[in-house]
């Protein structure tokens, strides 16, 4: 069921940008939107559990995920937090460096639902909430061009499975290896929900509009974990 969710919120996102995609602002309210819901679900669900661990170390972790998501940008050009540059299409098809930044980053957020059955579970929540923007983003790209090709197909497919892949290749890790994998998700998250937050604030003047995405956001992550533990 988890794999089935992961996989459709992609689709979903897809579909909305390729009907929609022309709709720049809806785009960016739906990204501010999830980054109020997923730095609510790092810091409330993420890390508690993250240092609740033993290790007194794990912290390096959430650093390596933070630095690890600057690297991956280096690949992606901020495809996660809404960039995508016209002058990278060539033929329709998305840069090698792309694809393998957004699929790397997609299956090490699958690995820490390995062994998960609660579709409940705010992790979760937070990575099908986080895929919609993305892949409307995706969607949009992809149609710049009049209609989806192959290619487009394919790349969405690749997309579309890279978390269910950590979810299953996950199940193969020693169990006592998660908490680390959370943790340099977390670090991830922290990154790309920060950046999405702060660098749409246009010459620092207050954005009440953004703000109250923002506070939307922290309060569906909210009500996702008073469901949760009750």
């Amino acid at each position: 069921m988890i794999i089935l969710l992961l996989i459709l919120s992609v689709l979903a996102g897809v579909f909305l940008g390729k009907f929609f995609g022309n709709q720049q602002k809806f785009a960016k309210n739906l990204l501010i939107l999830s980054a109020g819901f997923l730095i609510t679900i790092c810091l409330n669900e993420v890390f508690p559990e993250v240092y609740h661990s033993e290790n007194k170390n794990i912290g390096i972790f959430v650093i390596g995920g933070v630095l690890l998501q600057m690297i991956l940008e280096n690949l992606t050009k901020g495809f996660e937090h809404g960039h995508f540059h016209h002058h990278q299409e060539e033929k329709n098809i998305l840069p090698l460096a792309l694809m393998i930044g957004m699929f790397i980053h997609a299956f090490l957020e699958g690995i820490p639902l390995a062994n998960e059955t609660d579709i409940a579970n705010p992790y979760l929540l937070g990575i099908l909430f986080h895929n919609l923007p993305i892949s409307f983003i995706l969607g949009a790209f992809l149609m710049q061009k009049g209609k989806f090709s192959a290619t487009s197909w394919l790349i969405v497919c690749i997309f579309a499975v890279a978390s269910p892949l950590g979810v299953l290749l996950g199940q193969y890790f020693n169990p006592d290896l998660q908490v680390y994998f959370l943790a340099l998700v977390g670090g991830i998250f922290l990154h790309i929900s920060a950046v999405i937050i702060f660098e749409s604030n246009k010459n620092h003047n207050i954005d009440w509009s953004k703000i109250l995405l923002v506070i939307l956001g922290v309060g569906l992550a909210l009500v996702g974990h008073l469901f949760h533990h009750h």
